[in-house]
């Protein structure tokens, strides 16, 4: 289950709402590992696969550390929460102006642009009109031997007057464009700029005039605080309970060279169980839910017989009797409808409707839990968790019937909740 997901790098919502605080946080850890994992081998592809034989220079090995806090967790920081840090809202304000002063200068180098093309098609004539006078008194004083040298004089003196005038103008109009630019990019900023107060003052009026937005804004923010606390509070659990069960010795690697020396056993379907209330039947196989597709449950099928029924998943410890905590495909909320009679520390284990693997689910005094079980690498583990391996799904049940699953929840395995139909739920699965 765990490497489908990591292959994918994607989670149903609907999963994801079963896991607690616990899972939650080590799937998020084991997911980015895997994006690190990722990164590495593409930078090792990237490489050039032949090297200067006669480099000595020791080359750098890109890779990445973890930085650690002071409890030597990772380490994790939050913009606007960390010492020197700038508030939220002045990041925002900086922001803004920034986008405000780039979108100015856009603006007005486009309408400097204009303003150049405008200037050169109104003089253009002008010139044009000065350049062929010149050459009409030219061909005048050839024809008429230089008798008019003194209007040629005159002509050339007005069309230098002429230059200088439309030159004179031409930068008045510039000085006038880069002016008229200056104040719309004044403008333009100021207008940002009280844009930005009122809507921080409309903000700030809102805060104080609504007291629920205030109050759930206070919620919110206590909430993020709580599971903070709690998502600590579960690693710190986590590392406690490992060594606790390690130094006790009931998870080993005993049991699982005992499972690899055990030829695979086919478990028969147990004879029907007596004492069964025959009106909670009925009404059990009346109020069914919608099933699977059959492609989606023909495939859980096809890897419960070629990959569990090996592993004896489902029997007993010592036995191949069909345990009677195991279940076969239900649903989430038929296994709450099975739980719902029984008491507190009531459970069982059933195959998962929506991804390859299992569920523990489980009875509390003020509810139900639901906890994934990886089976991924031929050992039964809640999801995402490394240290406490078993070897089968009894030997699972048999270590939780003594240690909590989790020491926050001190959710003991005390009463395993059998079947209520007829044939069993887990039949389809050994024929």
């Amino acid at each position: 289950m765990l490497q489908q997901i990591l292959e994918t790098m994607f989670i149903d919502p609907e999963l994801l709402a079963e896991l607690n605080e616990e899972q939650k946080q080590i799937l998020f850890f084991k997911m980015r590992q895997e994006q690190i994992r990722r990164w590495k081998e593409n930078e090792k592809k990237l490489e050039p696969e032949e090297r200067k034989p006669s480099t000595k220079k020791v080359e750098k090995v890109k890779s990445v550390n973890w930085l650690l806090a002071a409890d030597n967790d990772v380490w994790v920081w939050v913009m606007g929460e960390g010492p020197g840090d700038k508030p939220y809202d002045q990041i925002c304000d900086e922001i803004i102006a920034e986008r405000a002063r780039q979108q100015a200068q856009k603006e007005a180098g486009e309408l400097r642009k204009e303003k150049e093309k405008e200037l050169i098609r109104r003089f253009s004539g002008a010139f044009k009109l000065g350049e062929k006078s010149a050459k009409n008194t030219s061909r005048q004083k050839e024809v008429e031997k230089k008798a008019e040298a003194d209007q040629a004089t005159k002509a050339a003196a007005e069309h230098t007057q002429i230059q200088m005038e439309l030159k004179q103008k031409e930068e008045e109009e510039r000085r006038r464009q880069e002016e008229e630019i200056r104040r719309l990019e004044e403008e333009r900023t100021q207008q940002l700029y009280i844009n930005l107060k009122e809507a921080q003052e409309m903000v700030q009026r809102n805060e104080r005039e609504d007291p629920v937005w205030r109050e759930s804004l206070r919620k919110s923010k206590v909430a993020d605080e709580r599971r903070r606390s709690i998502a600590k509070q579960a690693r710190d659990d986590y590392k406690r309970h490992s060594l606790k069960g390690i130094e006790r010795g009931k998870v080993s690697a005993i049991s699982q060279n005992f499972q690899k020396l055990q030829p695979p056993v086919k478990p028969p379907i147990p004879p029907r169980r007596f004492g069964v209330n025959r009106k909670e039947c009925n009404m059990r196989t009346e109020a069914q839910p919608q099933k699977l597709s059959n492609n989606s449950r023909e495939s859980i099928i096809r890897w419960f017989k070629e990959q569990q029924i090996p592993l004896r998943a489902g029997c007993e410890k010592y036995n191949d009797v069909i345990a009677p905590w195991f279940h076969g495909i239900i649903t989430r909320q038929e296994a709450e409808e099975l739980l719902s009679k029984k008491e507190a520390g009531s459970f069982l284990i059933r195959i998962s409707e929506r991804m390859i693997g299992y569920c523990l689910s489980y009875r509390s005094s003020d509810g139900f839990k639901h906890f994934l079980i990886d089976s991924s690498k031929d050992s039964y583990t809640f999801f995402g968790v490394d240290q406490l391996q078993h070897a089968t799904l009894a030997d699972m049940v048999e270590y939780h019937k003594d240690e909590p699953v989790t020491l926050a929840g001190a959710e003991l395995l005390r009463e395993p909740c059998g079947q209520q139909r007829e044939p069993p739920d887990y039949a389809n699965l050994f024929n």
